[in-house]
């Protein structure tokens, strides 16, 4: 079952001679179409195969959530919500890697012009089939998932499996969410790096 975001931009002003407040700013959907499990898990713990330190997880919707966000959670059933501030994107460090090797082999084709990736999962029965687990270990079998060390290969025919680290920045690709980082920035410029945030919750 696939795993889906959605969520608004939110921005905290005065407005109407009232006290400061948050309002909804702009669909996340317009924004951001991807379905990445890697930038979930990084980003809010959700999907977090890659084993990531969320960067901000189990938050729960805002206690101080705009009227028109709720409204629209409300009428839905989601899971997993969480928010974050301009303000801690900035200061996020797109470099660091996750704190494990993510637990699906990376799968690279060997072509004519060199390693090819073509994607990557937990399970493989080509996989299975090949490496000998040992005589203490369990044979690895469907919906199972096994950490290798880092940098661990296994060329079988004309693929090879390789266990790899990733960074932040290979889950959160500046391409995918370019569009929402330049947005809240926008927002940020007008009202403050802490009183723009992102608030999302999924759907399975």
């Amino acid at each position: 079952m696939v795993t889906d975001i959605n969520g608004f931009l939110e921005y905290r002003a005065a407005r109407d001679g009232r006290g400061p407040a948050w309002y909804t700013a702009q669909d996340l959907g317009t924004l951001y179409d991807g379905c990445s499990y890697d930038a979930f898990g990084c980003l809010f713990g959700v999907r977090n195969y890659a084993n990531f330190r969320p960067l901000a997880a189990d938050r729960g919707l805002p206690s101080d959530v705009s009227a028109s966000t709720s409204e629209w959670y409300d009428e839905r059933g989601f899971h997993d919500a969480s928010w974050i501030t301009w303000a801690e994107v900035r200061k996020v460090d797109w470099e660091e890697r996750a704190e494990r090797p993510d637990s699906r082999l990376h799968q690279y084709r060997r072509t004519p012009e060199g390693l090819r990736f073509a994607g990557k999962s937990s399970w493989s029965r080509a996989f299975s089939d090949a490496v000998d687990p040992g005589p203490a270990q369990v044979r690895l079998e469907p919906g199972e998932s096994r950490e290798w060390p880092e940098g661990s290969e296994w060329l079988i025919g004309d693929t090879l499996y390789r266990s790899v680290t990733l960074r932040r920045r290979d889950a959160v690709r500046e391409t995918e969410w370019r569009p929402v980082w330049h947005a809240m920035e926008t927002l940020a410029a007008r009202h403050g790096d802490a009183h723009v945030r992102l608030v999302v919750w999924f759907d399975s």
